[in-house]
């Protein structure tokens, strides 16, 4: 048994964990859009919802959804936003692109039906434009149909394709991946082009927030050089981070176990280079966010590239089993978000639908939920709530040196919340967490299963789940908890 003592730093506010950073990501690869959030309107053996699953919505709405980013990805970069407006019957059949697949796209979900989805989960969108094989144009013609007050002929064509008043789109992507599937650019170039099209959105919407699409962190500091005097076109640098060597989805080691909490630790180190590279190129002088808006892990399996040695699924679908093991590196990752939470101002999960590290998975007219959709949903509590340090006082460690429980902890007016991982593969822990104040009730949630390996599915969709957990007092301000190995739970503390 691990005994650690965890005290919770009222007295130390970090920020606010901004909503933006519980974000999620649907882009047009494999399953995710088509036949996972959207199966259309003429179905009948699936209940719909203007097209869009009733069973995936009314889970998103639940989770919840504050952010999602669409089209892409690489997907963005072969969007022409106009094939997915108008008539359903009348839109173009395109070849979709994205990450080396091809597939028929017949553009019934478009931009009308994402930000109606985005109204019924009361997330806001951040929409991706092409710059690999558009024109500085064609995005300002999309900011202004979606946005402008204005009756030119592009908001009249809003209107007429049912929607009067302005969407009021706030978050713009000039580009993704531009250093690779968005135009092997090279810094400086894209650099240059980022300026030319940010130039012209800012005239069409001043209010836009816009995002420059980041990498590595040479990458991200020649390219906020050669921007130069023009920074203040940036509000947030887009960098992405999957996780990539923690062996195989299900059949991993306990080594491999340790390595992929490690890699979703490394996120939060590489969200503080990145704001290093922001602070050196700016002085201080105007304010970048850091927009991680792809992460998680990226199995084997899944992909054609990189290290895993094991068979890798053909043809390719971006699907890969969801363990209790990936949550657990979801929760990791999160406790970095919040200890960061004042440079890095949104985050989005690839992606949201049965491609990569999803919450939800469908099969047909089946759905479940992942082991991750319920991390996230016990990280509830600390949406737009503030972020507290947490400071380990006793406890064990793992073989990499890192403490083998963790936590995260936040408050708002109504009480604390704390989420505590325990992160050893085979040993329980005690934890007594002490808050300064004394709460006069508590009550705790913790996820956890016989194996990290475990899974949910469509015939065992509840294999892994939350359940009650048991907080008992231990005097003034001190709480109590015990929790099995590879375990995540939140306590949350609340005056009478």
């Amino acid at each position: 048994m691990i005994d650690v003592t965890m005290i919770v730093r009222g007295d130390a506010p970090i920020g606010t964990i901004a909503p933006r950073l519980y974000g999620h990501f649907a882009e047009h690869l494999g399953r995710c859009c088509y036949d996972g959030l959207w199966v259309g309107t003429e179905r009948r053996d699936i209940p719909q919802r203007n097209g869009f699953r009733l069973d995936v919505l009314e889970a998103l709405r639940a989770l919840p959804v504050p952010l999602l980013r669409w089209p892409g990805g690489c997907y963005a970069d072969h969007y022409h936003w106009r094939d997915g407006i108008g008539p359903a019957d009348e839109r173009p059949r395109r070849l979709g692109m994205s990450c080396g697949l091809q597939v028929l796209d017949d553009n019934s979900l478009g931009t009308h039906e994402f930000l109606w989805l985005c109204a019924q989960l009361g997330a806001e969108p951040y929409l991706a434009g092409n710059v690999g094989s558009g024109t500085p144009q064609e995005l300002c013609d999309w900011v202004e149909y979606c946005n402008s007050a204005v009756p030119t002929t592009l908001a009249r064509m809003r209107a007429a394709n049912g929607h009067p008043e302005p969407f009021g789109v706030r978050l713009w992507g000039v580009g993704n991946e531009n250093w690779g599937c968005g135009g092997n650019y090279d810094a400086p170039t894209y650099a240059r082009e980022y300026v030319r099209y940010a130039t012209m959105l800012r005239h069409v919407d001043p209010s836009a927030e816009l995002v420059i699409c980041g990498h590595t962190d040479e990458w991200n500091a020649e390219l906020l050089a050669t921007v130069g005097r023009h920074i203040n076109l940036i509000d947030h640098l887009s960098i992405h981070h999957y996780w990539t060597h923690g062996g195989p989805e299900t059949e991993f080691s306990e080594q491999e176990y340790y390595a992929l909490l490690a890699e979703a630790a490394s996120t939060e180190a590489f969200v503080e280079r990145t704001a290093a590279i922001i602070a050196d190129a700016t002085g201080g002088q105007h304010r970048i966010g850091i927009a991680l808006d792809e992460w998680g892990v990226w199995h084997p399996e899944a992909r054609l590239w990189g290290p895993g040695d094991v068979p890798r699924r053909e043809p390719l679908t971006y699907e890969q089993a969801g363990t209790l093991r990936d949550a657990l590196a979801a929760a990791v990752a999160l406790e970095g978000f919040h200890r960061q939470c004042q440079q890095l101002t949104l985050a989005n999960l690839a992606q949201v639908v049965n491609v990569l590290h999803a919450p939800v998975m469908t099969d047909g007219a089946r759905m479940w939920l992942t082991p991750t959709y319920h991390a996230l949903r016990l990280h509830r509590p600390h949406l737009g709530a503030t972020a507290l340090p947490v400071q380990l006082e006793h406890g064990a460690t793992l073989p990499d040196g890192q403490p083998a429980v963790s936590a995260t902890a936040s408050r708002t007016g109504e009480g604390l919340a704390v989420t505590l991982i325990n992160r050893h593969i085979s040993e329980e822990a005690r934890v007594l967490v002490r808050c300064g104040d004394a709460p006069e009730s508590a009550a705790g949630q913790i996820l956890t299963s016989a194996s990290p390996r475990d899974t949910n599915s469509a015939d065992e969709p509840d294999r892994v789940a939350p359940a009650e957990l048991a907080v008992a007092p231990d005097g003034p301000g001190a709480w109590r908890v015990e929790l099995p190995p590879h375990s995540l739970a939140t306590i949350v503390l609340r005056a009478a």
